[in-house]
């Protein structure tokens, strides 16, 4: 992980700004601020970011807004800032495509810390998916109709290219590192969050509700629920179909 990563921060209130970008900058990363939704997007464009931190309520274009335009083409990390600490909130920031969430009054340096896990989390399936690569030979795994390409961090069924969080992504690489094996969420939570204690089985579902609503969207439903025990992959996938059938 580059210790000077670019991060976006976002809020409309200027004190939380100064904070925030203090603490970033202390902590060796460098820092471009917005104090509205709009310019959040515009400033995304000129930047490109490694990480944003996003306020959810603000005045001009909230966060919820800003996540579903930048997630609409981008799997750019995002922690969620809000003054709310009511569970429905965190869950629904998770399920927009949020990768966390960090409730205000927060200490500046657990968000530092929450920051690097994140960056940490994309930098190791970045350096996973570039081991045992060879120019001629793509570093894939596949399981009947669903295929994931490691080097370019996409995920197929059948011939459709489907776009995931890193999050996401490492869920769906954990499955079909066992298909047909029920996993629990404890265990989805060691591959897809590690070094990261910050997690609940509550973050484990919402993650995997997004995932399956972005199969159903082309009407596949490749991940079963277990009830009690976890998720596995369904059978069905090597006969290529697995019709959209949510739990």
């Amino acid at each position: 992980m580059s210790n000077d990563a670019l991060i976006l921060v976002v809020d409309d209130d200027p004190h939380i700004r100064e904070v925030v970008q203090y603490a970033l900058e202390k902590g060796g990363f460098r820092v471009v601020c917005a104090n509205d939704g709009k310019q959040a997007i515009s400033l995304f464009y000129e930047h490109s970011p490694d990480l944003i931190i996003l306020d959810i309520m603000m005045r001009e274009m909230d966060g919820t807004d800003v996540c579903r335009a930048i997630r609409a083409n981008f799997d750019t990390p995002i922690i969620f800032l809000s003054s709310k600490d009511d569970e429905i909130d965190k869950v629904l920031g998770l399920e927009l495509g949020g990768d966390d969430y960090v409730v205000k009054p927060f200490s500046p340096r657990e968000l530092v810390a929450r920051i690097r896990a994140v960056l940490r989390r994309k930098a190791d399936s970045n350096i996973t998916a570039q081991a045992g690569k060879t120019p001629d030979r793509p570093n894939i795994i596949s399981y009947g109709a669903l295929k994931l390409d490691l080097d370019r961090h996409l995920a197929y069924w059948g011939g459709i290219a489907l776009e995931f969080t890193v999050t996401e992504f490492n869920i769906l690489r954990t499955l079909l590192g066992y298909p047909g094996k029920v996993y629990s969420r404890d265990e989805l939570m060691s591959g897809a969050y590690v070094n990261d204690n910050h997690v609940t089985d509550r973050t484990i579902d919402s993650h995997v509700r997004r995932i399956r609503r972005k199969f159903n969207e082309i009407g596949a439903d490749p991940v079963d629920t277990v009830h009690g025990v976890g998720y596995k992959l369904r059978d069905c996938i090597q006969g290529n179909r697995c019709s959209a059938n949510p739990d």
